[in-house]
């Protein structure tokens, strides 16, 4: 009898682990959207440190990001526990910030982009100057980052919990759990490799010698210096477009009226433009939610002002 209650319930925790492997690959799948964004912006919040402290840098926000992530997992679990009806608010609030931010990132490329200028330039310079403390800007960075990264978990917790609404307390618990902790690591684990690129580049560069294997090296890492700065960039664009896949995604999956009409708009095409559709009308939702979410924040700004 012990040997066979032993045996179900090795059984059962096989079965929970099952689920829970089950569900965080789904819910990886679909916070992945997020992933290019808080890859671009994090790379970015951690450049400007000088090159021998960019690794403990990342190193600090990476604590920071468990941190905030022991605070959101409880918090998560709580909800679906004693309050399940806000999951949905939950991740229709998302998808909007999600939709706000992206809008909100192109608007200020095409009407502040001098002001984005003067920014570098004066960063630029505060680097250069010798009686600047590094440990603050260091520490101010590093703050910032980490307030960044809550915002960017809070909305990976709310869309895996959306996911794993219906399972099992359990189930929910270690897929929180595992996602947490992959993402973390995962996203500065990427970030780490993404702000030394260039000083890989610069290292290979330098590599001394006649032969072909040097002269590759060189030539290999002239071109990690100059492909650096173009990642940089290529992830900020698909970050934006995959917040607005993934914002307006939600929108149109938890607001009825909208996934029936995209349904019924779909119906009568052909069989892939039908499959393409509602990725499309995702990113059309994403992008008239963001720039109306925008002017209202905006619009609030100046009244309070």
């Amino acid at each position: 009898m012990a040997g066979s209650s032993l045996l179900l319930l090795i059984d059962d925790i096989a079965a929970v682990l099952d689920d829970v492997a089950l569900m965080t690959k789904v819910a990886a799948k679909k916070t992945a959207g997020v992933l290019g964004d808080d890859l671009a912006v994090n790379a970015e919040k951690v450049t400007g440190v000088r090159a021998e402290r960019e690794l403990p840098v990342v190193w600090a926000v990476a604590k920071g990001s468990f941190v905030n992530k022991l605070i959101l997992v409880p918090v998560a679990l709580l909800a679906s526990l004693f309050a399940p009806w806000l999951i949905i608010p939950a991740l229709i609030a998302g998808g909007l910030y999600l939709c706000f931010e992206g809008f909100e990132k192109i608007a200020h490329k095409f009407f502040h982009g001098a002001e984005k200028a003067a920014d570098h330039d004066e960063l630029v310079e505060q680097l250069a100057d010798p009686s600047v403390d590094m440990v603050a800007f260091e520490q101010k960075k590093i703050k910032g980052a980490i307030r960044t990264d809550f915002i960017l978990s809070a909305e990976i917790i709310v869309l895996t919990l959306g996911i794993v609404a219906e399972s099992k307390f359990i189930t929910q618990v270690g897929v929180l759990a595992g996602i947490a902790i992959v993402m973390t690591v995962g996203v500065y684990g990427l970030v780490a490799g993404i702000v030394k690129l260039d000083d890989a580049g610069l290292y290979l560069f330098q590599k001394q010698g006649e032969g072909l294997w040097p002269r590759f090296m060189r030539w290999f890492g002239q071109g990690l210096i100059s492909f650096a700065p173009w990642l940089m960039k290529a992830l900020g664009i698909i970050g934006t477009v995959a917040m607005f896949m993934v914002g307006g995604g939600i929108l149109l999956h938890n607001i009825p009226p909208l996934g029936a009409a995209v349904e019924h708009f779909a119906h009568n095409l052909t069989p892939v433009m039908a499959a393409l559709t509602p990725t499309i009308a995702g990113m059309l939702i994403g992008l008239v939610a963001g720039a109306l979410v925008v002017v209202m924040v905006e619009g609030a700004k100046k009244l309070r002002t």
